[in-house]
């Protein structure tokens, strides 16, 4: 019986298998995160905040390019699972398209309005001028990045795992090189501070889908194959794709902004706040690594087999990954918790941060890993068990209206009428939005709803399982 919640022993295997390469590419792409961010707290607090607040325009971009990744991992996870290689191309042409068109605008805006970006989050004229250098340089990331996430997606989805997460720890290493001489100066590099810090990433960043493709060649997996194939999609086929795809990228897209408006909220509240919540997120983004592997290991195994038909099984694993994840939350929460000293001590090398920045990043730090498991409850099913289902729409209505009818009128009124102190605010945004959604997503996944798949294989299974054929 507790292995119906728990899963049995193939289940595992093939769990591990899949999340734990993804969780070490997460993992090995946070420490490059963190690699940055501890190099530049050693330039004081006015360096870090500018570039946590200039970075949030990346992490914009990014997330619209995840949105777009989710939304084809409903075909490709499907596809996969009826063998359609034709299909998985075609969905990645129309992907690569997408995803470098959202690229570009986000270069654009950057390279023209870049203390305009900056001036969303924060008024201040040294932080902004700080952030407006590394904004600049930076921005020519974003292509690479959404285009390293295209092409994992489908390796993910197709079961090459590990290919990603090679890729990610040749570019971790050259990040930290590369950081560490053009911030200060060293390896015969010239000392160029956030400058170099922002260049040291567009070219870490370029070298994944560089990697990618080359290894790709060599092994001669799905990426590779005739252009035209590539090519090969109609109206039709741009239609399907958007009709399931754009609700994923709107959701991210607008939670971004949505959670860009607490970011603004919280950055009002003083840049040395801001500083702590910068290397809170840091260790945040570590221990977000594994979620993001079981979350992705639950697209991967749900999606093949409501793409193949096998309801059941799908259902079963469903039900699996929506105990997992809060589970794991609850662990590794409380491993932050018991390791915080040492983790944020990290970040006082050098004296050049205030003790109020350290001070709000433990508290903050404590709160959030406490948190994490009813954040998780709705991350598996929004993330991992609708959009694998083919059901893209649902979790997007729950993440906008706990996100912007709920969580941001209460923030803000705890942080412009209540005047409470800065934990007191993030403790507000946090429940505000993690618990109502919590209730709304494990309603929709008891209803079975989410069940849409895109496959007539999978359309014959669930008309099947409905009867109690199977």
């Amino acid at each position: 019986m507790l292995s119906n919640y728990l899963g049995d022993k193939p289940f595992w295997r093939v769990t591990a298998k899949l999340a734990l390469p993804i969780a070490i590419q997460n993992v090995l792409t946070s420490s490059f995160q963190l690699v940055d961010t501890l190099m530049v707290s050693q330039l004081g607090d006015v360096t870090l905040s500018a570039v946590g607040m200039a970075a949030q325009w990346g992490w914009l971009s990014n997330l619209l390019g995840f949105g777009l990744c989710s939304g084809m991992s409903v075909f490709v996870a499907q596809y996969w699972g009826v063998k359609d290689y034709k299909g998985i191309r075609r969905v990645l042409g129309m992907a690569i398209l997408t995803a470098l068109l959202l690229a570009a605008v986000f270069v654009s805006v950057a390279l023209a309005l870049p203390t305009g970006v900056l001036h969303l989050f924060n008024r201040d004229s040294d932080v902004v001028a700080v952030g407006a250098q590394y904004l600049t340089i930076v921005c020519f990331s974003y292509p690479a990045v959404t285009l390293t996430n295209v092409l994992a997606t489908v390796l993910r989805n197709t079961e090459r795992v590990k290919l990603p997460m090679y890729v990610s720890a040749v570019t971790t290493v050259v990040n930290a090189v590369v950081d560490y001489g053009l911030i200060f100066g060293a390896f015969g590099f010239p000392a160029m501070g956030v400058r170099g810090a922002a260049l040291a990433t567009c070219i870490s960043a370029w070298m994944g889908p560089v990697l990618i493709l080359l290894f790709s060649a060599i092994e001669k997996n799905l990426l590779i194959g005739p252009v035209r194939e590539l090519l090969a999609f109609n109206l039709r086929h741009l239609g399907e794709f958007c009709r399931r795809a754009l609700p994923v990228v709107c959701n991210e897209g607008l939670w971004a902004i949505g959670t860009l408006v607490l970011n603004m909220t919280y950055s009002n509240l003083g840049y040395v706040y801001y500083a702590g919540m910068t290397i809170f997120r840091t260790f945040s983004d570590l221990a977000f690594s594994f979620y993001v592997g079981l979350g992705n290991a639950c697209v991967i195994m749900v999606g093949k087999s409501v793409g193949q038909g096998k309801i059941t099984r799908g259902v079963q694993d469903a039900r699996r990954f929506s105990m997992l994840l809060p589970l794991a939350g609850l662990v590794i929460g409380g491993l932050t918790i018991l390791f915080r000293y040492p983790l944020i001590s990290l970040f006082a090398m050098g004296d050049n941060l205030s003790a109020v920045t350290l001070e709000t990043a433990l508290s903050v730090t404590v709160f959030c890993s406490l948190e994490v498991i009813f954040r998780n409850v709705s991350y598996v099913q929004v993330v991992g068990v609708f959009r694998s289902g083919g059901d893209t729409l649902r979790g997007m209505v729950y993440d906008l209206c706990c996100l912007w009818l709920v969580s941001i009128p209460l923030t803000l009124l705890a942080a412009q009428v209540l005047h409470l102190p800065f934990l007191g605010v993030v403790i507000v945004a946090y429940l505000g939005e993690d618990i109502p959604k919590a209730i709304l997503c494990l309603r929709h996944f008891k209803s079975l709803r989410w069940l849409m798949p895109v496959t007539e294989e999978g359309r014959a299974g669930l008309d099947a399982y409905r009867r109690g054929e199977v």
